[in-house]
């Protein structure tokens, strides 16, 4: 269960105990900030996509939502987020539980700049009821991220 898998890659860290399980679905972006108590944008939910063939992930934001220019114009290619078949078997993880931890070798990972608004954020930890919260440092280390990225934009809450 990928629940367990990072429940053990967070206890090589002594950090397993910190691992939120409410018992309402935390799934989607505001089933998450619904049974975790916060805003919808400080889930750092993570996406799944194909690039040249090989999975990545990007950790964006739960308000930001893939810009297609900006995306294309970092990796050089449309935006291709993976099937959930695809997800389980290429990243380790089903959707709703998708994270940046003990997954599978050779995804690379990302963090979108959105994410930089905050001091804590909270990204799932592998089952769609379970979650973390981490300072931006946290996630940096604990992602073991390839970069930091700009390829999302953030709604106008003035319009």
């Amino acid at each position: 269960m990928s629940i367990e898998k990072v429940r053990n890659y967070f206890a090589k860290y002594d950090m397993a105990h910190l691992i939120i399980e409410p018992e309402q679905s935390s799934a989607t972006v505001e089933l998450a900030a619904k049974a975790l108590g916060c805003e919808p944008c400080r889930i750092a939910k993570t996406l799944s996509f194909s690039v040249a063939g090989e999975p990545i992930l990007i950790v964006a934001a739960g308000d930001a939502r893939i810009d297609n220019a900006k995306y294309r114009s970092h990796f050089g290619t449309k935006a291709k987020m993976l099937t959930p078949d695809e997800v389980e078997r290429l990243i380790g993880h089903g959707i709703g539980g998708v994270c940046p931890f003990a997954i599978n070798q050779g995804v690379t990972v990302y963090l979108d700049k959105s994410l930089q608004r905050f001091h804590t954020v909270f990204p799932a930890c592998g089952s769609a009821n379970s979650a973390i919260e981490l300072t931006i440092k946290q996630l940096e280390q604990y992602s073991a991220y390839r970069e930091w990225i700009d390829v999302c934009k953030i709604p106008d809450i003035l319009s």
